[in-house]
């Protein structure tokens, strides 16, 4: 198991962010699609970790994927951990902070831009804070 800079134990976790968050966040969950605060919202500013406050994702990088969660096309350089996950008989790239290890989503090579990439991340498990 990695260490993170940012270190709690699961109790203050869950008392911090509480028990949605803390499901999508710390147990790996994943919100019902087409659901989220951050799905459709075009305003500008930078999305960071819903559980340390981390700086992710650029507003200028997220775009409508059409798959009912926020989409990026890139992550702030050094601020996301990538692991592969096999779990639900599918073979895909988890997505975490890299400050306190928290889930984010998945990433997929199947972005519409330059990049290639699809960041395809939980609203509840980042913010928005705006410009």
């Amino acid at each position: 198991m990695s260490t993170y800079p940012i270190q709690k134990t699961e109790e203050e976790w869950l008392e911090e962010l509480g028990p949605e968050r803390y499901r999508i966040l710390r147990e790996k969950g994943t919100e019902r699609p087409f659901t989220g605060a951050y799905n459709l919202t075009q305003e500008k500013g930078t999305y960071t970790c819903g559980a340390c406050n981390t700086q992710l994702f650029e507003s200028n990088s997220k775009f409508d994927s059409g798959c009912g969660w926020p989409s990026f096309d890139e992550s702030i350089e050094g601020a996301v951990a990538y692991i592969k996950d096999t779990t639900h008989g599918m073979i895909r790239t988890e997505i975490l902070c890299a400050s306190c290890g928290s889930h984010l989503g998945h990433v997929f090579n199947d972005g519409p831009t330059e990049t290639g990439q699809r960041y395809c991340v939980n609203s509840l498990s980042i913010d928005l804070q705006k410009d």
